[in-house]
């Protein structure tokens, strides 16, 4: 190490947000499945909000549960919505 190549400073940062909404459902969702449905067949839509979002911020992501991911009965699709 050199001496004369070191040099110290302060830097003072300002956090102008903090994430202290965490993201929820838009609304309580309750979804039934008729015995008849049909293959493909949509059974439920969801949709999550986040309080801290910016206007045309983040997309949500949704995944099924390692036991529901090897049931091929059920899968998810992203409506790009």
């Amino acid at each position: 190490e050199n001496p004369a190549q070191i040099g110290r400073g302060y830097v003072a940062i300002t956090i102008l947000d903090i994430n202290d909404n965490a993201p929820e459902f838009a609304m309580e969702y309750e979804a039934t499945v008729c015995e008849n449905a049909q293959p493909g067949q949509v059974i439920q839509k969801i949709s999550a909000i986040d309080k801290d979002d910016p206007p045309n911020g983040h997309q949500f992501y949704f995944s099924l549960t390692a036991e529901a991911a090897n049931n091929h009965n059920f899968t998810l699709q992203d409506n790009k919505g």
